[in-house]
């Protein structure tokens, strides 16, 4: 049953990240990705300290030990920091659609680094599933019109930041449940996990001036909306359920569940923007909703 309450989570989880990559994208052409990379934060810290007071009686995550933050802390550097920053650089130098393909990586990582770490061990019928959903993510994704592209001398360097960007999902997603395994809550998880980038980010951003520009931004409406509402879906609900996955499930299957967004996107992108949707894209879906199911029997 606990592994089933996992599998649950994740499959959420990746409903929340469907909503969040539509809100971001909305905000990010009025203000900018960088600028709502950042302020995300900020709301998502906003939103967390009352969440942890309601939960556990305090504004901020304590007594946790220190082995229990210290990996937090790194999940939080590793994930949000250094593997956002690999995804996005990849995003403008190899285009989003190649960079979402070798995001595919990340429950492949996942798998791999459980096993060394934490001795998770999948049967071959769930590795047999996780590969046959991320075979069906990948139909979908390639079948995605793009108009990206990128200079030849730029796409190695693309490539590498792509697959470190899925490691660092992978990365971030092991030293979590290092960090619960040693005590933490999902929510105060969370928290130190956005508390840990922020003490890493602010420095960057005051050193590059950014910090004030970024908050000044905030005065188009529409696009703090879109941030506020991303950040409450995403980094805060999502996150906290990714958690609640990994707790209870194997990271790899809880991985390979959280990665179902460009499917849920198909039909929003059909009958909400009237978007071309392709056989291929149809056969990719109907592929990665057949692995999915398999891991829940």
């Amino acid at each position: 049953m606990n592994s089933l309450y996992g599998e649950l989570a994740a499959l959420v989880t990746a409903v929340c990240w469907t909503y969040n990559s539509i809100a971001f994208s909305h905000a990010g052409r009025r203000v900018g990705s960088a600028t709502v990379n950042h302020v995300r934060l900020w709301v998502a810290l906003a939103a967390l300290l009352p969440i942890h007071l309601v939960a556990h009686g305090s504004l901020l995550a304590s007594g946790l030990g220190w082995q229990a933050t210290a990996w937090l802390a790194l999940s939080g550097i590793v994930g949000y920091v250094v593997g956002d920053a690999f995804l996005f650089e990849a995003f403008v130098l190899i285009g989003a659609r190649l960079s979402m393909l070798l995001m595919l990586l990340a429950p492949i990582f996942s798998s791999i680094l459980a096993r060394i770490f934490l001795g998770e061990r999948l049967n071959s019928r769930e590795m047999s599933a996780i590969l046959i959903a991320v075979a069906g993510i990948g139909i979908v994704i390639a079948s995605t019109r793009s108009g990206d592209g990128a200079p030849r001398r730029n796409f190695r360097i693309g490539l590498l930041l792509g697959i470190g960007g899925a490691a660092g999902q992978a990365g971030g997603l092991l030293l979590s449940k290092l960090g619960m395994m040693a005590g933490a809550s999902p929510i105060a998880a969370n928290q130190v996990r956005v508390v840990a980038a922020l003490a890493v980010l602010t420095p960057y951003f005051l050193l590059r001036g950014r910090l004030g520009s970024d908050m000044r931004k905030m005065r188009d409406h529409r696009a703090l909306v879109d941030i506020t509402s991303g950040a409450m879906v995403g980094p805060v609900l999502g996150v906290i359920l990714s958690l609640v996955a990994i707790r209870h499930a194997h990271i790899g299957i809880a991985s390979t569940l959280m990665s179902l967004s460009p499917v849920l996107l198909l039909p929003i992108s059909r009958y909400l923007f009237n978007e071309h949707i392709s056989m291929r894209a149809v056969t990719g879906t109907i592929i990665a909703l057949a692995g999915s199911a398999m891991l829940f029997f």
